[in-house]
């Protein structure tokens, strides 16, 4: 069973890179806007990563 603490842990930071995604492609024309798009991807990513990590060193 999934606690509290690692599904916030993991909801955050998959809401703030889904933010930065937003936001950069709002700013798409700007220099900013693919640097927030970059960024967001990012930590979707890492995120992901990080949980596959996690299971495989269980």
């Amino acid at each position: 069973m999934i606690t509290s603490f690692e599904f916030h842990s993991m909801l955050i930071p998959i809401l703030g890179g889904m933010l930065l995604l937003a936001l950069g492609f709002n700013f798409r024309e700007n220099r900013a806007g693919p640097l927030l798009m970059w960024l967001g991807m990012l930590l979707i990513l890492a995120t992901v990563v990080y949980k596959i990590l996690a299971k495989l060193a269980e």
